[in-house]
């Protein structure tokens, strides 16, 4: 979709270096704070922050609906679809939890943010192995109230259909029984598509969905736990 000029200017000339005075910021903020709390409680703070502040200024309207979230002591692994890059601030402005992200290694050479991810405790993943060590790491992050987030696509969708859910984090939830809550984000791909640098102010929603319990499930289930979740997740994305 072609651009109207003055849109345009806008976004390379006031929106992206207003964002990265913010992102680096609140990155630097995040940065001392881990030194303060290495937990990580503090720099997520900020990143909460710094999320609601980039959806202000590039006029991102967000609307949250649907069921409650859970009580901020309960952990649990919130599953969420991925259009854009803008999910990750939209679900950090929407859930207000202590929350840490499953994402790809590669996130934590990005200044700043990647930077935070890794001080911060959020868990990167080497894809091609990603090994058993991941159990573990797991299960340090999610003490003390501490929530999941993860994107089991894997990558973000160019069309904005669904592609399948991986089912490794679902084997990792029945291994730790937590619940798992489906979120549905809408309209994050017509803010910021995969294949564009620009910001399009515009409505987002965030659809909360009763959460799925993992109490008595195997590993043999989580493959249709998967199918089950990425099905909910697309009738409301």
């Amino acid at each position: 979709m072609r651009l109207p000029p003055l849109h345009w200017w806008r976004t390379v000339c006031f929106l992206i270096p207003v964002i990265a005075v913010v992102t680096i910021a609140c990155g630097t903020a995040s940065l001392v704070a881990t030194f303060l709390d290495r937990r990580g409680r503090m720099a997520h703070r900020i990143a909460e922050r710094w999320a609601r502040l980039l959806l202000r200024i590039t006029g991102v309207r967000l609307e949250r609906a649907g069921a409650a979230l859970p009580g901020a002591d309960t952990s649990c692994v919130f599953v969420a679809n991925h259009a854009s890059f803008y999910d990750i601030p939209i679900l950090f402005a929407a859930v207000p939890r202590q929350l840490r992200i499953m994402a790809k290694a590669t996130l934590g050479r990005v200044p700043f943010i990647g930077w935070h991810l890794k001080r911060a405790g959020h868990l990167l993943v080497d894809r091609e192995r990603p090994g058993a060590a991941i159990f573990k790491r797991m299960q340090r992050t999610l003490r003390h109230g501490v929530s999941l987030i993860v994107f089991p696509e894997g990558a973000r969708t160019l069309t904005g259909e669904l592609d399948e859910f991986k089912a490794g984090v679902f084997m990792l939830a029945i291994e730790h029984k937590l619940p798992i809550v489906p979120l549905s984000v809408a309209g994050s791909r017509d803010v910021m598509p995969r294949d564009r640098l620009m910001v399009t102010p515009g409505p987002v929603r965030v659809t909360v969905h009763d959460w799925i319990a993992t109490d008595g499930m195997t590993r043999r289930d989580a493959r249709e736990l998967a199918r089950r979740v990425r099905d909910i997740i697309a009738a409301a994305s």
